[in-house]
């Protein structure tokens, strides 16, 4: 049982570690390294966009990932 709250957390402060908890590594590893590219192009202000998008799309996917695993289970 993964518990998706503390899925969600993970997410919250590193993106892409709720993933990882889950159980699904590469997907883990792309979200760590897009937020990472995405933080970078703040320096072109286009991170601005994409950097609050790509954490918050991290952390519900998370949560819904280890909602759907508990459903399988």
């Amino acid at each position: 049982m993964k518990n998706s709250g503390v899925a969600a957390v993970l997410s919250f402060f590193i993106s892409g570690l709720g993933q990882i908890y889950n159980g699904q590594i590469a997907k883990g590893i792309v979200f760590i390294i897009a937020y990472a590219i995405s933080y970078l192009l703040m320096f072109v202000l286009i991170g601005f966009i994409t950097t609050p998008i790509i954490w918050i799309w991290g952390m519900v996917d998370a949560y819904k990932t280890a909602e759907r695993l508990n459903k399988q289970q």
